[in-house]
């Protein structure tokens, strides 16, 4: 503090005059952030960007508070993320978390999703949605992450970018945004390249990204979105914990042995049309359609896919996916109080190719050989939703939510076989998605808030394809998770001379039925049933404050007790997990803290520390990956020259070259955990942009 008010006197940037009012677009009646009915993080595109690779959501959101987002090293898998402890057990992708780009579903209808995706070139925000009011989103809403891409304003203006730094990685960037004759456009492309800190863990990520926008009457606004992303990514996979203690930057054999690799190609387009009928009421019509591509060559030994049952060691998968979100908005007035109303329609469907090869021909090894798996999988969700928002007396506000989220599964098996026999089969699973939410307006600068939801995660087309009984078919046994949640919120607003800024709380409960846990894993086949009641539960505090004038702190802590509530056995009844255990691939306790300076407009300085507490690895919690703080430092100077901007940037991480463990595989049946995270690594790059 005392360094702050030193700087006060100096000549520079300071904080906005006035804290900006900032409006929620992840919750259907969208609201200011004090009055969003749920537990909401805002992280803006300048500050996603800000000396930063632009690569990685772990990049910026790593410090939001219930988000545990560990970056693997491993392009050829997604990022580990779980909310609260949702996701938590998904061991590739992303699971019973929704992620949404520009309102297009980056997760399946069956809860499994990606990040990959998202160009944070061109992202204007990320929302980051917590609590019961995630259930308004359907089949696993753990948590919801949306990103939504800047729309191209004012003069045309190109933007330049180049940054390298350890381990060979590499990134250029270009793009060009503005708006001529009513026609608003942002088109960003980028290329990605890293060496990787492992043996087997290079890549190569290129990705583009087009949003147009115009308005074709007074009463319309149309908005058109294109994306491709290209990843070429080898596969260093996990190690065991005693190989990382002895060498943590080792690669198992298998991968180099079989030359594990992934190629991965996605291209969507999306459109969606705004219509304001009249002064009450309001239409929104948004429709998709995509492509993705998956071809991944995993390190399976060749001994474990004789069994007639194993599914190879390639998996070839192709997915046709597309859908339609029809809403209607209406405000009314109920007992002399506004009623906000929205009413809508997701629907949504995936044609899904899948096939398994075996990874060997001959002698030869990481090739692609005889066919071992065939199937032509369908998913389909059908989901109606109605929401209210009542502002029922003076600093009074009452939201309501009701979701009928089915999903179906249906799957034609074209490869029958000896001992392989048909797994065709088709399930449905549904169910009512209630939420309620009450908020308080204590003062004009401080709100609180109670919510109650009601929740669903469906297994997905993986997790239902076998039986634990080892018959031919669906598992048309295993049930979908149930939930229950509970939260209670409070937000302030700080608006002092001395201290200016904003800070939130939140106490949440989840109790969860019929939990998804590992049945077995035999024959090449990993098959899943039904466990009982699991429990998470825990506290967030988030703070964004100007301390003076030059002096920007943030900080996040997250408090979380997940554990099962009852014990469950696998399907042999062999090896047991008792009640009480750590919910898998779970924190107790994560902590956040930035600082940074900025003596005058040209310059900007930054420190930055995370703390992660000890991973459970594997159900029964006999392994853990150990708890870590890292620190990093980072600058940045600003030029302008008339049209001309340049921005000179440069950071520093894990400034003690710390060895510690950036992510766990949760239950790799190898004993193969752990994934290393990178050592002190730097990075310097430059950004430059005219505008005409």
């Amino acid at each position: 503090m005392a360094l702050a008010q030193g700087a006060g006197a100096q000549t520079g940037a300071g904080a906005p005059a006035t804290l900006p009012d900032v409006t929620v677009r992840s919750t259907l009646v969208q609201s200011p952030l004090d009055y969003a009915p749920a537990s909401v993080t805002l992280i803006d595109g300048e500050r996603l960007r800000d000396r930063q690779w632009q690569v990685n959501l772990s990049e910026s959101l790593a410090g939001t508070p219930g988000l545990l987002l560990q970056n693997r090293q491993n392009y050829a898998q997604d990022l580990q993320l779980s909310i609260r402890g949702h996701g938590a057990r998904s061991t590739f992708g992303v699971r019973g978390v929704q992620v949404f780009v520009d309102g297009i579903p980056a997760t399946m209808p069956d809860g499994q999703g990606q990040t990959n995706a998202i160009d944070l070139q061109s992202v204007e925000r990320i929302e980051v949605l917590r609590g019961p009011y995630a259930s308004m989103y359907g089949n696993a809403s753990g948590g919801v992450i949306n990103a939504y891409t800047e729309r191209g304003e004012g003069r045309p203006r190109v933007d330049a970018s180049f940054a390298m730094g350890s381990n060979g990685q590499k990134r250029l960037g270009l793009k060009a945004s503005g708006e001529r004759g009513g026609l608003g456009y942002v088109v960003s492309a980028s290329r990605f390249l890293t060496d990787g800190i492992r043996p087997q863990s290079a890549a190569d990520k290129n990705m583009f990204n087009a949003r147009l926008d115009t308005d074709p009457s007074d009463s319309g606004h149309l908005m058109l979105v294109a994306s491709h992303v290209n990843v070429d990514a080898l596969d260093a996979g996990g190690v065991t914990p005693a190989d990382w203690a002895a060498n943590p930057r080792a690669t198992a054999s298998g991968p180099l042995t079989y030359n594990a690799r992934k190629y991965m190609r996605q291209t969507q387009v999306g459109l969606s049309y705004d219509h304001r009928v009249d002064g009450s009421n309001a239409l929104r019509l948004m429709v998709y359609a995509g492509r993705r591509h998956i071809t991944q060559y995993q390190s399976t030994p060749a001994a474990a896919q004789r069994p007639a049952t194993s599914a190879g060691g390639v998996i070839d998968l192709g997915r046709d996916y597309g859908g339609v979100d029809l809403r209607w908005a209406h405000d009314a007035q109920l007992a002399g109080a506004p009623l906000n109303l929205v009413l809508g329609l997701s629907a949504n469907m995936v044609k899904e190719d899948r096939r398994g090869y075996n990874n060997y021909l001959g002698s030869q090894l990481g090739v692609m050989g005889a066919l071992r798996r065939d199937e032509r999988n369908t998913l389909t969700n059908a989901d109606p939703y109605l929401q209210a928002s009542w502002a029922f007396a003076p600093r009074w506000k009452l939201d309501a939510g009701l979701r009928w989220s089915r999903v179906k599964f249906d799957s034609e098996d074209h490869y029958v076989a000896p001992g392989n026999g048909d797994d065709s089969g088709d399930t449905r699973f549904r169910r009512w998605l209630p939420m309620l939410s009450v908020q308080h307006e204590l003062n004009a600068a401080t709100h609180v808030y109670a919510s109650l939801g009601g929740g669903m995660e469906t297994p997905t087309f993986n997790e239902i394809s076998y039986r634990p009984d080892r018959l031919p078919g669906l598992n048309f046994g295993l049930r979908p998770a149930t939930s229950t949640s509970a939260e209670l919120g409070l937000r302030q607003r700080l608006d002092g001379d001395m201290l200016r800024g904003h800070w939130s709380a939140a106490l949440f409960r989840t109790n969860t039925r019929n939990e998804i846990v590992t049945a077995d894993n035999t024959g090449g086949r990993s098959t899943f049933h039904n466990a009982g009641r699991t429990r998470r539960q825990g506290a967030e505090l988030a703070t964004e404050l100007w301390l003076a004038p030059q002096w920007q702190l943030s900080g996040a802590l997250t408090l979380l007790d997940a554990k099962l509530r009852d014990g469950f056995c696998n399907a042999a009844g062999t090896s047991c997990v008792a009640a009480g255990k750590r919910i898998a691939g779970t924190a107790r306790t994560q902590a956040a803290l930035g600082l940074d300076w900025r003596p005058h407009n040209d310059w900007r300085v930054g420190t930055s520390w995370r703390h992660v507490s000890a991973v459970a690895a594997n159900d029964s919690n006999s392994v853990e990956a150990p708890s870590y703080h890292v620190l990093a430092l980072s600058a940045s100077y600003t030029r302008q020259w008339g049209p001309w901007k340049l921005n000179a940037f440069a950071r520093i991480d894990n400034l003690s070259d710390k060895n510690y463990v950036g992510s766990v595989i949760v239950n790799e049946g190898n004993g193969r955990f752990f994934e290393a995270a990178p050592g002190r690594q730097w990075m310097a790059g430059v950004a430059l942009s005219h505008a005409f």
